[in-house]
């Protein structure tokens, strides 16, 4: 009778323990490691079983991924009944990095579940056997082991069994699909963009191709850090075989130990520049530079008439009012500038990817500034009399003109930005990449830089006496310059074509004649007239949202009329590079007069295009006129945020060479010699 309570006990062990084994099979048992095939459920209720082949390795031993590295095999797992199941492949964690004696290995170790799906002819009770091979090593040995599982599983009703926390703890460590963008380029460097990634986030990484082949597997990747992200230096397994695409499992861990895996796709692209750390001043002391630079370009003729008449009002008797008119220009084109900084960051801040300009690409925002600089122009040549309307306000005779003057900064500022400047490149690029408080201070100095010759004459009385005194001239001067608005509303309706097509133009046209309408009728005075005039004026606002963008086929023109030229592509470019082909980018905009006349000047000219055929160098153009994410991360790889860039790539994988903004044949002809 003493036994019957110790018999019972023994019965009550096997009942709570049957359970924790009832979604296992038997074990296979070594000195190396425990192997056997688990269920996610009890039961076999549906043709799609979640099963995986479970993993118990000993301290110091491991198994590999699914690309081994040099050496190793990954486990392989057939399925012998019932008949007719296939077995999917198994999905693997991320694995770890093992060099040794310089072979590179990538491996699995501890616990490790392998999951796959068992597809069954029909659901119901069934009997599983499958077939196993694994390797399993340490440091000094490998040892090829197999097992052979059986796993039964009742019909009926299924519910997680108890290895169902294994599965899910395996699936929280699967790699997920990358959010960020790839790119690889011909020598190995692998470079990752996206929101957040900087030397704050990203402590390390690690690349595990899927193929084995590609790259050198014991090779250190070292890391780096470009603008928006970082990079990894891959070697190409082939020296003499450039990579041109590349997959696989990207592990990145932040400074405080957490681990994110991401299986990514590499798409060709160009070596982006290393993020050099400088000095906040060089910055700043850049950005006034280029912003100072920027009255000389091209890119200031459509306001340079309101320019000469805002320079002409200051040439007054009264010094303390010219200063204060130059202090408010120079405060709205610093406001103007930080506005349309602030914007920019706001909106790279949310992911979506623009760049400086990008004010430029809407249709709406040209129409807006086709119709301002027509109504300019009409104001200069004396259709209408709203006293200092080329100060865009500065009539308000109670405000002294400091309204106007500064109204005149902000639309200067507005006008005149969407190229960049020599030393305003980097600082564009440095801002947008900065703190939000050293991201504004920088835009602000492209402000401050715009308006120094404003500044100076307000801080500097001796320049201020330069200036000659209002006179009739002045009436002269102003219908004069009616003209260039004209051309600029012209070259306006050009960009409008290229963004929105016929439709876009005919849209804009209409609105000109109805503001043109309203303008009149502010000659006569009455309330009917200046009503009628209003309701011009809301007629032409409300044709603004029919404005759309044209589809790439029904634009009406190109950003370049440069003959033996392609689009751009990063494929192209890359296959181009890999075949160790010369290739001469030319990154530009319709609405970049900085770039129009770069072309004409440097590019179009027939020495520069018989050089060209001579080097059979490929001609490819980048039209940035309308928003194109595959130009803006180019333009971002070469620290850039605004067009135009000029890239050279000589042939036989040298070292592309960046070209300065404002170009002339003899800076193109001596870079392609040069490099050659």
């Amino acid at each position: 009778m003493k036994l019957l309570p110790a018999l019972l006990g023994l019965l009550l062990l096997f009942a709570l323990s049957a359970p924790a084994r009832a979604a296992e099979s038997n074990r296979a048992v070594s000195s190396r490691a425990t192997v056997s095939l688990v269920s996610a459920t009890t039961a076999a209720d549906t043709t799609s079983l979640k099963l995986g082949l479970l993993f118990r390795l000993k301290p110091d031993w491991h198994i590999y991924w699914s690309d081994p590295g040099d050496a190793g095999e990954p486990p392989s797992i057939s399925i012998t009944a019932p008949k007719g199941a296939t077995a999917g492949p198994f999905a693997y964690p991320a694995p770890h990095w093992l060099v040794a004696s310089g072979v590179g290995d990538y491996t699995e170790t501890g616990t490790v579940l392998l999951p796959f799906t068992l597809k069954l002819p029909q659901p119901g009770a069934t009997t599983i056997t499958a077939s196993a091979n694994w390797l399993v090593c340490d440091p000094k040995i490998c040892v090829p082991e197999s097992g052979t599982f059986t796993l039964a599983l009742p019909g009926g009703s299924a519910h997680a069994s108890p290895q169902a926390p294994l599965f899910a703890e395996a699936a929280a460590q699967m790699p997920r699909p990358s959010p960020f963008h790839a790119t690889i380029a011909p020598g190995g460097l692998l470079a990752i963009t996206g929101s957040s990634l900087n030397d704050a986030a990203v402590k390390s990484a690690h690349f595990y191709p899927d193929d084995p082949s590609v790259i050198a597997n014991a090779a250190p990747q070292k890391l780096g850090f470009v603008r928006g992200g970082f990079t990894l230096a891959l070697t190409p397994a082939d020296a003499k075989k450039p990579l041109t695409t590349l997959s696989g499992v990207l592990e990145i861990t932040d400074p405080a130990g957490q681990t994110e895996a991401l299986t990514l796709t590499a798409t060709p692209g160009a070596a982006p520049a290393p993020l050099h750390v400088t000095p906040w001043y060089v910055w700043i002391a850049g950005a006034l530079l280029g912003g100072l630079i920027l009255n000389l370009m091209p890119c200031v003729f459509p306001v340079l008439a309101i320019k000469a008449m805002a320079v002409a009002r200051l040439g007054h008797d009264d010094r303390a009012r010219a200063r204060h008119e130059s202090l408010a220009y120079t405060l709205g084109a610093v406001i103007a500038m930080m506005i349309l900084g602030g914007i920019l960051l706001a909106i790279r801040a949310g992911g979506t990817a623009l760049g400086w300009g990008f004010q430029f690409q809407s249709p709406v925002f040209i129409a807006i500034m086709a119709w301002l600089v027509f109504a300019i122009g009409l104001n200069f040549a004396g259709l209408f009399a709203i006293s200092g309307m080329e100060n865009l306000g500065s009539g308000l005779a109670a405000r002294g003109g400091l309204l106007g003057s500064f109204a005149t900064g902000l639309l200067a500022v507005v006008v005149a930005t969407p190229c960049t400047a020599p030393f305003m490149g980097g600082a564009l690029a440095a801002a947008l990449a900065a703190p939000l408080a050293l991201g504004l201070s920088i835009f602000a100095a492209l402000g401050l830089g715009i308006a120094l010759p404003f500044v100076l004459i307000a801080i500097i009385p001796a320049v201020a006496r330069l200036l000659p005194r209002p006179g009739a001239w002045m009436d002269i001067l102003r219908q004069i310059l009616a003209f260039p608005m004209f051309a600029t509303a012209i070259w306006l309706l050009w960009v409008m074509a290229l963004e929105a097509g016929a439709s876009g133009v005919l849209i804009v046209g209409a609105g000109a004649v109805l503001i043109a309408f309203a303008l009149w009728l502010l000659r006569f005075r009455g309330v009917f007239t200046k009503g009628l005039a209003v309701l011009a004026v809301a007629a032409a606002l409300f044709l603004l949202p029919r404005i759309t963008p044209a589809d790439a086929g029904a634009a009406t023109g190109k950003a370049t009329g440069i003959a033996d030229s392609q689009p751009f592509s990063t494929t192209k470019l890359a296959a181009l590079r890999a075949a160790g082909k010369p290739v001469f980018v030319d990154m530009t905009a319709a609405w970049c007069i900085t770039c129009q006349v770069n072309e004409r000047v440097a590019l179009e000219p027939a020495s520069v295009q018989r050089l060209f055929r001579t080097h059979q160098i490929t001609l490819m153009i980048g039209d940035w006129t309308r928003r194109n994410p595959a130009i803006t991360r180019f333009l971002a790889a070469h620290g850039r945020d605004g067009v135009p860039i000029y890239v050279y790539y000589p042939p036989d994988h040298a070292k592309p060479v960046v070209l300065p903004q404002i170009l002339t044949p003899s800076i193109v002809t001596g870079a392609i010699n040069g490099a050659t």
